[in-house]
């Protein structure tokens, strides 16, 4: 595949990386096999098959090679990364009681809730058997802080979706827990395989955070204004679950009484109508929240490409400044 033909970056990365990738994939495939549950490879086979981009190994990938690196041992960690999230993913539906991911039935639809969560929890062991083959007690360190860090935002979301009084602040304490903190070890532990200089594996982290950060404030605009098919979850999915995602949350900020009574009724009680999507969309276009939350989007996009000023001039670097523009071109 010719890498200056593809459009999307992600799609390059994948070009750049198709070698790599094949081996973290034949890698996933091999550790997901159980000899006494078959229903873990089933389980498992149903999310890693559905055609995600494996966003998260490849940025893993692409952090060792752009540091240089000449070993094997990323490809454990992309794959080891791959785990941690499909695992969280097996939990989020069923936390969520979702039925839809990237357009098919969630696997706590097709199986039970039981088989998610415990298959789910069967990858994240495979993936600390993966990491600690690595040998580097420092790359053990941020992967574990990342999934303590996961489980974290996942619940204080719980706690924080439903209720008005969470802020801007909040929801960023959120999204750095469940979101950009796989995004950050994954870039992390590339340049620290690679043994790159301590100001380039923090430029690596510096990137991933804000990458994911970005990457779910579009995903949670998009939620608003997205298109079903593209996004393989149906526009008002968060509103209809009483999630308090960034355009809400600036709603719920600049609302009268009556505006808050409405937030008050259909969030935090969850008493909705039919009509009442309409007029939340309404209320955010009312006072120019949604514009206001893609431009948030856009400034955490602008440090990610900021933060790779300290990394080699490459392809692979210049790939990932594309990358951080498209989680937002998305937006537009």
């Amino acid at each position: 595949m010719d890498t200056a033909t593809v459009a999307k970056p992600h799609d390059r990365l994948a070009a750049l990386l198709a070698e790599d990738m094949a081996g973290v994939n034949q890698l996933i495939r091999a550790r997901m096999a159980s000899e006494h549950a078959p229903r873990i490879p089933e389980v498992t086979a149903h999310l890693v098959e559905a055609g995600g981009k494996r966003l998260r190994p490849m940025l893993t990938l692409a952090a060792a090679r752009l540091c240089g690196y000449a070993g094997t041992d990323h490809v454990k960690l992309a794959a080891t990364v791959e785990f941690i999230h499909t695992a969280t993913l097996l939990h989020d539906d069923v936390v969520d009681e979702s039925a839809q991911r990237r357009g098919r039935p969630t696997a706590n639809l097709l199986w039970d809730n039981s088989s998610s969560v415990l298959v789910g929890d069967y990858l994240f062991a495979r993936s600390f058997q993966l990491m600690v083959e690595t040998g580097s007690l420092r790359v053990l360190d941020i992967l574990a802080n990342a999934a303590a860090t996961i489980a974290e935002g996942e619940v204080l979301q719980l706690t924080a979706a439903r209720n008005l009084a969470t802020d801007e602040s909040v929801y960023l304490q959120v999204v750095r827990g469940k979101t950009a903190a796989l995004f950050s070890a994954a870039t992390q532990v590339g340049g620290v395989i690679a043994a790159a200089p301590e100001a380039q594996v923090q430029a690596l982290y510096a990137y991933g955070d804000a990458l994911g950060i970005a990457f779910q404030i579009a995903d949670d605009l998009l939620d608003y204004q997205g298109d079903s098919a593209a996004t393989g979850k149906n526009v008002g999915d968060d509103f209809r679950e009483r999630k308090l995602t960034l355009p809400v949350i600036k709603a719920v900020a600049r609302a009268d009484a009556e505006e808050r009574a409405f937030w008050q009724r259909t969030i935090e009680k969850g008493r909705q109508t039919e009509a009442d999507l309409d007029h939340a969309l309404a209320l955010m276009e009312r006072h120019g929240t949604l514009e206001a939350t893609r431009l948030d989007a856009c400034r955490w996009a602008d440090t990610a490409k900021a933060a790779l000023a300290p990394l080699p001039d490459a392809p692979l670097r210049a790939i990932l400044r594309d990358l951080a523009d498209y989680v937002v071109a998305r937006l537009s």
